[in-house]
């Protein structure tokens, strides 16, 4: 096999115009990660408010693979576009075949252990004993296609540190039709089909999500060539696996506090019956589908900044910086207005219960007047992780769910019910946002 031809993309031209040419892409990639989820929502709530609340418990566990899965990825991601940045391709081949191996090892892992502690675990999350055989029936298929869900994740960072952001998005939406069209056909029986309900659901998904991973292995192999079959020396593969969890490894962890964080939020928000979390389900979905064009933007960010800080271009690097964090602001603000106005007709198109449509209305009433600051902090901690400063960004995640979200959120709930919950994620996005940027702007003046 010829040795990877890439080459750094993103050090020339003007700033903007190659931040805008990597989001949009990214975007529709994002539409289609939030649109996978949100079909399987929306099937599902046509079950009924259990069924819902079943696949809404299961959010935060999905997040804890997400979560490893970002952590492997963006490691791999920070030093690949730093290694094409500094024209090393032989590294770029090994980083991107060494941070596959790792994800695989650790599948094998969180499988076993997923499968075996699903009643307890839920149950710690407030799940009653009437929801868990639906949960079960949803894990017991979804656990075992960790491997189709965390490979492609990582595989499609290593291509996105390229800087090409059109071929994961593609991938992405593949699986999404792929999934818009089992759902229906798995969960209600459709024509040939058996009616398997969650089953169904969790069988569309782990199908899909095997598609990406294929593509995904191909293009890496075939197309980039960032794949080696050759068996690394023992040093070297120790040594891609440092580089990759130091900052893999704290991403993940913080990355973790989130679903941790959710699940505990999730257990004070079940205190107000099942309607509640159904509701609260489908509002941070909706939250996801707002917040994608911010998502993208702080996803592609990493390798702009990867490879211009790689080849010594400290002032692309800011530039592109301070564009984002104006764009984020402006985002924030125009989603709030929408949200706030298209409350009622967005939620009734989850759920008929008078009810759970009420609180998917304050949900977002409330909650997205954070979504500008939250995207300032999402796109300061993604470049802190990019430039080996992951303590500090994950300093920032611990401040922002242990220190403000989960003590905010219960004192909210005390005070004011479940509109005091809502409140505190508008105060924790917030003031962790302020907080991010002038960390983030001590950083750059320091190493640039």
């Amino acid at each position: 096999m010829t040795p990877t031809n890439k080459k750094p993309q993103l050090i020339d031209g003007p700033v903007g115009k190659i931040l805008l040419n990597l989001t949009v892409p990214m975007i529709f990639g994002m539409v289609g990660m939030v649109a996978f989820n949100l079909v399987d929502t929306f099937f599902v709530g046509q079950l009924g408010t259990q069924e819902l609340a079943a696949l809404s418990f299961t959010f935060p566990i999905i997040m804890v693979i997400g979560s490893l899965a970002m952590g492997i990825g963006t490691g791999a991601s920070a030093v690949i576009s730093k290694a094409i940045g500094r024209g090393d391709h032989h590294k770029v081949k090994r980083l991107t075949t060494d941070s596959l191996i790792l994800s695989f090892l650790l599948v094998a892992f969180f499988v076993a252990f997923g499968i075996l502690t699903i009643e307890p675990l839920f149950s710690l999350l407030g799940a009653e004993p009437d929801i868990l055989p639906l949960i079960r029936e949803y894990m017991v298929i979804w656990y075992p296609g960790v491997l189709f869900v965390i490979l492609p994740m990582v595989g499609n960072n290593a291509i996105r540190a390229t800087g090409d952001t059109k071929t994961p998005s593609a991938i992405m939406l593949v699986a999404v039709v792929v999934n818009i069209v089992l759902d229906p056909l798995l969960i209600f029986g459709l024509g040939p089909f058996p009616m398997l309900g969650l089953a169904g659901a969790a069988i569309a998904t782990v199908f899909a999500r095997a598609i990406t991973l294929v593509v995904a292995l191909w293009v890496l192999y075939y197309r980039d060539r960032m794949i080696t079959l050759e068996l690394p020396a023992l040093k070297e593969l120790i040594d891609s696996w440092k580089s990759i969890l130091y900052i893999g490894l704290p991403v993940a962890g913080t990355r973790l506090l989130i679903p941790i964080s959710m699940g505990v939020i999730y257990a004070l928000v079940a205190s107000y019956g099942h309607e509640a979390v159904a509701a609260f389900g489908v509002g941070i979905r909706i939250e996801f589908l707002a917040m994608t064009v911010v998502f993208a933007l702080s996803t592609v960010i990493g390798p702009f900044v990867g490879q211009n800080w790689g080849a010594r271009r400290f002032d692309r690097v800011v530039q592109g910086v301070r564009y984002s964090n104006i764009f984020s602001l402006a985002w924030g603000v125009a989603m709030f207005t929408m949200l706030a106005l298209a409350a009622r007709p967005i939620a009734s198109l989850f759920n008929d219960d008078p009810q759970v449509i009420s609180i998917i209305m304050l949900f977002l009433w409330i909650v997205p007047l954070g979504y500008a600051l939250f995207g300032v902090f999402l796109i300061s901690t993604m470049i802190l992780n990019i430039l080996n400063k992951p303590l500090p960004s994950a300093i920032l995640m611990v401040i922002q769910m242990v220190g403000l979200y989960i003590p905010l959120a219960y004192v909210g709930s005390y005070l004011f019910g479940l509109p005091g919950i809502f409140a505190a994620i508008v105060l924790a996005y917030s003031l962790s946002g302020i907080a991010s940027y002038f960390v983030l702007k001590r950083v750059l003046a320091i190493g640039g």
